[in-house]
């Protein structure tokens, strides 16, 4: 299935495209962002760093229906990029995100994440959704609470900043229907 777009009250979820690269590349390399995420992202960032991503890991899993990818666009704005969410075919890791700084705290991303959790339970048809996240990450962790996941196992696991606890978090098919 290809990656809709979608719409929420404030944000557009655009899918991702090599038209993204440049804004992508500009916005994504902040150590803000990058600190607790997968040590597969290099950093430093190189200056092909979006483009290498998108060409090379993104798109191809897209094509092959592994990972469905959105830009985060405000609705006011929807030229620039703030952020991005992606959901993934994984045993135990299905959607990711980031947002850039300035947006951060402001709930874009509960946002985004309600609109994706939603297709990927009522289009994508899967069972459960497993998201892990550092442990220090307390603003992520806030987005699982509020979406009623609950955690399940907790592990170490390598980031940019270095290896640290991550908590998976899960919500099931059932529990989200009920609690939407």
């Amino acid at each position: 299935m290809a990656t809709p777009l979608l719409e929420t009250a404030r944000l557009i979820l655009r899918p991702l495209s090599l038209d993204d690269v440049e804004q992508l590349q500009a916005t994504f390399p902040q150590w803000e962002i990058v600190r607790l995420l997968s040590r597969e992202i290099p950093w430093p960032f190189p200056p092909d760093g979006a483009l290498t991503f998108v060409r090379d890991v993104a798109l191809p899993a897209i094509a092959a229906g592994t990972l469905w990818m959105w830009t985060v666009r405000m609705k006011s704005d929807p030229d620039r990029v703030v952020g991005a969410i992606d959901l993934k075919v994984s045993a135990d890791e299905n959607r990711g995100f980031w947002i850039a700084p300035p947006w951060q705290g402001r709930g874009l991303m509960t946002e985004a994440a309600d609109a994706v959790t939603d297709f990927w339970f009522d289009v994508l048809a899967q069972p459960v959704l497993r998201v892990p996240k550092a442990t220090a990450n307390l603003p992520s962790r806030r987005i699982s609470e509020k979406q009623g996941m609950r955690l399940v196992a907790t592990e170490e696991r390598d980031y940019v900043s270095g290896r640290q606890p991550v908590d998976i978090w899960e919500i099931t098919a059932d529990e989200w229907r009920r609690r939407r």
